[in-house]
């Protein structure tokens, strides 16, 4: 096989060396440039066209979504953020995510030689994943949430509740998923996506922002409300437990589920218990089988399970393996689940 070309972008000539050496020392892998900034990092990737880029978030002359957004439109390229744990980096990275960026890692709080080895192992195995993802997919224009069907409402739907996982380019779903939904949908909504600590909050602001429902990081203790969405937040698994005739959420920070945390699994297990048959699920873009054994329970109860179809997932991993098992009640581009997801809820499918 051949070597994966990597292009490591940084301002700190500290960092772009620890990265180089990182890389350099894997015998299917190697730094074939370095760039200081984004303006240099465009030039670069046009010129030496690298497999995978790591790109950092905040640098001088251009940051990294302003020369992620160039390298997309000139030179569509596998690129992976790598961000500082700020609430602006957070929101920046997100918005890379969902405008081409494949993946991210995040630096440890005060970054030398010797904490940003802790996450390499990270690094090299998001750069390993990043070389089987197809540019096609990752360079192919997002359809503009403008153009959603208005739906004011879908009625009394009862006792329901919607699941929605995702994983690697969930954000990018996540956005032609949520905004379509309508601000009076009658059931609480519970995403759990896969990301670190920190990162889940400017996910949430982020889909609040352009969405009609209410979108929040959930918390320990919340009591679950329609129109409502819940993130799991980064590092716990989100659990629901009921008492007389509430639903609240509570965080759980016990080993990892499919080595993630929060695991969707952990989710639609709890959930299933209690909303029974009265479950919309859906399993977006990811990595692994995540979601695969609460899906089965979820089925088992008489749920209802979409699936995201091959051609709009970053990586079609988490469908794939509920469309394996034959959960998938239905296999969907993320521009149509919105839809089908009401037409369940008012009891048309």
């Amino acid at each position: 096989m051949d070597e994966i070309k990597v292009l490591v972008v940084d301002d700190s000539a500290f960092m772009r060396m620890v990265l180089k050496d990182i890389i350099d020392k894997q015998p299917d892998m190697k730094v074939i440039g370095m760039a200081k900034d984004g303006l240099e990092a465009v030039e670069k990737v046009e010129k030496l066209k690298p497999d995978v880029v790591t790109l950092d978030v905040e640098m001088p002359k251009l940051n990294g979504f302003e020369a992620l957004k160039i390298i997309m439109k000139k030179t569509p390229t596998r690129v992976i953020m790598v961000s500082s744990l700020t609430s602006r980096d957070a929101a920046i990275t997100i918005e890379c995510l969902e405008n081409g960026a494949l993946d991210f890692i995040q630096k440890p709080a005060g970054s030398t030689s010797w904490t940003f080895r802790q996450v390499q192992d990270d690094l090299l195995q998001k750069i390993h994943e990043a070389i089987k993802v197809s540019i096609n997919v990752l360079a192919k224009p997002q359809k503009s949430i403008t153009t959603r069907k208005k739906r004011e409402s879908v009625g009394t739907v009862g006792k329901k509740i919607l699941l929605i996982a995702s994983s690697t380019g969930g954000p990018r779903s996540l956005d032609k998923v949520v905004p379509l939904l309508p601000e009076k949908i009658g059931v609480p909504v519970i995403i759990v996506q896969h990301m670190p600590a920190g990162f889940t909050k400017s996910l949430a602001n982020r889909l609040n922002k352009i969405s009609e429902l209410t979108v929040k990081e959930a918390e320990e203790g919340d009591v679950l409300e329609k129109d409502t969405v819940y993130i799991a937040p980064g590092n716990f698994h989100l659990g629901l437990k009921k008492s007389g005739t509430k639903v609240s959420l509570y965080l759980d920070s016990s080993e990892k589920i499919n080595n993630v945390r929060p695991a969707a699994d952990f989710t639609f297990d709890s959930a299933a218990e209690i909303y029974k048959q009265n479950i919309v699920s859906v399993v977006l873009t990811g990595m692994g089988r995540d979601g695969t054994k609460g899906a089965f329970k979820i089925k088992h109860y008489g749920g209802k399970i979409i699936a995201e179809s091959k051609e709009t997932c970053v990586v079609y991993g988490m469908p794939k393996a509920i469309v394996e098992e034959g959960y998938a009640d239905y296999i969907l581009p993320n521009t149509k689940i919105a839809d089908k997801i009401v037409d369940i809820l008012e009891g048309k499918e």
